[in-house]
């Protein structure tokens, strides 16, 4: 029996020291913030101010063989929130967003410059994106998406995603989409875009062919932009498009300047809908680890409808150590 016991811890000590230790680097990130917020004006209700209540955890490593491996986690007002996985290596890199996610078309709804939000973004007249927003042609979301990216070809990088049931319980068809970016290594300053996918409607087969494509272009402090989206429904007098508009002037290093415009027009079929209008005035100043920045926003004809005009404002004054 005592020599059983001596192959046995022997072997036990043999594979402990056949296994590696891979040191993972861990960090926190969160900022103090605070931010002065009225998504709409016109119905003004509540307190203006808040405070940041976001902390990120971060964990990356790399495997015996050259795989790079990281996880982040968010804890956003007392709760867990966005959380993903990446691996990474000479191939590219491989997202699964368990929460949070962002398809590639998604990521470029709008890209056109701003110095803090885009010209539809911030008007939220009933604490819903859903409803109480402006329309926006974008990709799809939701929970466990797999995104991959790949590496640079010659200014090239090329995103797709893949999600297996379309975010919706109601949807049968997965959904999937993709984004192509060129910045041109002959011409400095210069990015062109095309993304598209199409996005099942939950509840039924239907689904809408959504693409978008863009150009912008830096010289000297001027950054401009344009972008021009499609959605096409598979439902009469249910298709959109839209054109964006977007400029920006770094007066100097620390202190930016922008405008932007986002039009959105309906189906002609419709003809309770008229075009909606939405323009933004924004502005970001960095000193040291302070940055103040804000916007002040305003949509015409929200979703369609004449009578909702909206204005709202957001600055936030952040504090990073």
């Amino acid at each position: 029996m005592n020599n059983f016991k001596k192959i046995g811890l022997s072997a036990l000590a043999g594979s402990l020291a056949s296994v590696s230790a891979h040191a993972a680097e861990v960090s926190v990130s969160g900022s103090a913030s605070i931010t002065m917020d009225r998504p709409a004006k016109e119905r003004a209700t509540g307190n203006d101010f808040s405070m940041g209540d976001s902390l990120g955890f971060n964990m990356s490593g790399e495997t015996d063989g050259g795989l790079g491996v990281a996880v982040y986690y968010e804890i956003d007002g007392g709760a867990l929130d966005d959380y993903d996985m990446t691996l990474s290596g000479d191939w590219g890199s491989l997202k699964f967003n368990g929460s949070g996610s962002s398809s590639a078309l998604g990521a470029i709804d709008d890209v056109t410059p701003n110095a803090y939000e885009e010209a539809w973004d911030i008007i939220d007249t009933d604490g819903t994106a859903t409803s109480g927003s402006p329309t926006v042609i974008g990709g799809g979301g939701g929970a466990n998406m797999f995104i991959y990216t790949s590496p640079d070809f010659g200014g090239a990088t090329v995103t797709a995603a893949y999600q297996n049931d379309g975010g919706a319980a109601a949807v049968a068809d997965s959904y999937h989409d993709f984004a192509i970016k060129v910045s041109p290594e002959a011409l400095e300053g210069l990015t062109l875009g095309y993304g598209a996918g199409s996005v099942p409607v939950a509840g039924n087969d239907l689904e809408k062919d959504n693409s978008t494509m863009y150009v912008k272009y830096a010289v000297g402090g001027f950054t401009i932009g344009a972008q021009s989206s499609e959605s096409d429904h598979d439902t009469a007098s249910s298709s959109q498009e839209s054109v964006a508009y977007g400029i920006t002037y770094a007066v100097n290093d620390d202190f930016s300047v922008g405008y932007s415009y986002h039009e959105l027009e309906f189906d002609a079929a419709a003809t309770t809908l008229v075009d909606q209008e939405s323009t933004g005035i924004s502005a970001s100043y960095t000193m040291g680890g302070m940055t103040l920045g804000g916007a002040i926003n305003e949509v015409d004809a929200m979703d369609g409808t004449a009578t909702n005009d909206f204005e709202g404002y957001e600055f936030n004054l952040s504090f990073a150590f």
